[in-house]
């Protein structure tokens, strides 16, 4: 009995990752009907019904499901035998596209790339800074090889990994009256009016829920998805800001604006690197996010270093480094 080719394999993951046979035929550069063969080819060699189709779309069936996690781990597995024989190469080569928030471009992306480009000239580089929908979306159409947003539940055609359990501190200007690196404790200084991320950012949802919880009085909440104008705005009203100490550790010394952590209790940001479910990082992308996650854990250290033990404790559980043995640069 004849096998099932690699190019059907490829159709039914586009297709049960996009929901869509015209989607999963413009991801694949193949026609509608091309992809469409290709599952019927497939579901008539295993005699089982693969997909439901319906005006709603594309939906995987229990056998779909089950038989598309395996085609993800088999092509995945290939990925992983094409980059460990890249790895024998004398040098790291090749195009590296990454996705960024803003929270993680302000402070830790300039030192990496200090030590990542010079090391490795012959990798070329696309950097793209949005949001975490924009940059998922990215991903998902292999428009990037892997971003780092916040953690958020999952979508099919995705893994990921957590590189960083973030305090979250308070930004306000000098006006306020906060007392600079001070830990706060927000229902002793409402009402606030506060400046959020817009909705289909999961940290929206995450401040709200702690603000509502533990009785913090907002006046007003202004919603605005433009990191930088909400530092400068933040710096010249009485508005205030939640956000990351990895956007806030630049302003340690700064006179514009006073950051103080955020206790009793605490909040914390988680962030992920997702990627493509089928594909394997390149070296080229490991190598970057080891050299990336380096430079978090320096900005960690110096918050660890800053802030009272005693009132805001160290995560217990830091996640080491992955150390990856690189070919000659």
């Amino acid at each position: 009995m004849a096998g099932v080719a690699l190019r059907q394999i490829r159709a039914i993951i586009a297709v049960c990752e996009e929901g869509s046979f015209t989607r999963a035929a413009a991801r694949e550069n193949a026609t509608q009907s091309g992809i469409s063969q290709h599952v019927a080819a497939v579901e008539r060699l295993l005699g089982v019904k693969l997909f439901e189709r319906s005006a709603a779309g594309v939906r995987a069936t229990p056998a779909g499901q089950h038989y598309y996690k395996h085609c993800v781990e088999a092509i995945g597995q290939l990925e992983n035998a094409n980059e460990e024989v890249r790895g024998f190469a004398d040098r790291v080569t090749g195009d590296l596209r990454i996705g960024l928030m803003p929270t993680m471009t302000r402070a830790a992306l300039a030192p990496t790339l200090e030590q990542f480009v010079p090391r490795y000239p012959d990798v070329r580089l696309h950097i793209v800074e949005g949001y975490s929908g924009l940059l998922t979306d990215m991903v998902l159409a292999d428009e990037l090889d892997f971003a780092v947003v916040p953690t958020f539940e999952g979508r099919v055609g995705l893994k990921s990994r957590l590189i960083v359990r973030d305090r979250e501190m308070l930004v306000s200007s000098p006006r306020r009256g906060f007392a600079p690196l001070t830990p706060v404790r927000l229902k002793d200084w409402g009402p606030l009016k506060i400046i959020v991320p817009g909705r289909p950012n999961v940290r929206r949802r995450n401040i709200e829920i702690y603000l509502q919880t533990h009785g913090v009085e907002v006046a007003d909440m202004m919603e605005m998805d433009a990191m930088f104008g909400t530092l400068d705005f933040v710096a010249r009203s009485d508005w205030v800001a939640i956000l990351s100490g990895l956007i806030c550790v630049k302003d340690i010394e700064s006179t514009e604006r006073v950051i103080n952590p955020i206790f009793d209790p605490p909040l914390f940001a988680e962030f992920v690197v997702i990627s493509p479910s089928r594909r394997t990082l390149s070296t080229p992308a490991r190598l970057f996010l080891d050299a990336f996650e380096t430079q978090i854990t320096r900005i960690q250290d110096v918050w660890a270093s800053i802030i009272p033990p005693a009132v805001f404790p160290e995560i217990s559980e830091r996640r080491p480094i992955r150390r990856l043995r690189a070919a000659k640069g």
